[in-house]
């Protein structure tokens, strides 16, 4: 992980000079205790299935990945100059911690693991985003997911 201060001066003024744009909420509602919980992951790695479209700077569309894909199809196209890669490079579940999640749900942490996991490109703007989330949040609940792990990359 890159510390601020050892990123050239051009491009720590970049990021201290983001835009952080703010978002309505609404509050939190009671759901299932997570034990009963149906989980997806949602990353911002840029991860998509080898032969898949890759992801483009500023990409606003997202890739769906199975749960069942091989972690050596599994590809990271994130473009991003200040991340370094060698830790997803070694383990898949840095960025998609789909192994993980199954061990909750064998270990009755989890209720179930969602045959669908999705990711984004993360060097998108969050506000240019809002309507590829609520088509998403729509996929979601139609396959009756009631909680995501998010993993911002």
């Amino acid at each position: 992980m890159a510390r601020l201060i050892d990123v050239p001066e051009a491009e720590r003024n970049v990021i201290l000079g983001l835009h952080l744009p703010t978002f309505d909420t609404q509050p939190a509602v009671a759901g299932p205790p997570l034990r009963e919980r149906r989980v997806a992951i949602i990353s911002t790695a840029g991860l998509h299935r080898r032969g898949d479209r890759p992801f483009t700077l500023g990409a606003q569309d997202y890739r769906v990945i199975p749960g069942d894909t091989p972690a050596a199809d599994i590809v990271m196209s994130h473009i991003s100059p200040n991340f370094d890669r060698t830790g997803y490079q070694a383990d898949v579940n840095i960025a998609l911690p789909i192994e993980r999640l199954r061990e909750m749900a064998a270990d009755g942490e989890i209720g179930s693991v969602a045959d669908l996991h999705y990711s984004f490109m993360g060097a998108t703007p969050p506000e240019q985003m809002e309507a590829t989330a609520h088509e998403l949040a729509r996929h979601l609940a139609g396959d009756g997911v009631d909680a995501v792990l998010l993993i911002p990359i």
